[in-house]
């Protein structure tokens, strides 16, 4: 398996997560926790984009590419 599809799992279900806390609670609470847990919601949901680009730059970068063949009989 290659290194970055674990990588942008964790980012799709990170992200979903957050997008999950943020639109459960609903605007204009004035409960500290469940703005806390809005809060936290943003942040993950930030940080599961930035995991799944991370994951899907890694893929890119580790493949393998072809060896150069250098032929120069004429």
């Amino acid at each position: 398996m290659k290194p970055g599809f674990p990588v942008i799992v964790i980012g799709i279900i990170m992200f979903t997560l957050g997008l999950a806390m943020f639109y459960s609670i609903e605007l204009g609470q004035t409960d500290l926790f469940l703005r806390l847990i809005k809060n936290i919601g943003t942040f993950i949901g930030l940080v599961g984009m930035g995991v799944t680009l991370a994951g899907i730059l890694l893929n890119l970068i580790s493949k393998s590419k072809r060896p150069i063949q250098e032929n120069f009989d004429v």
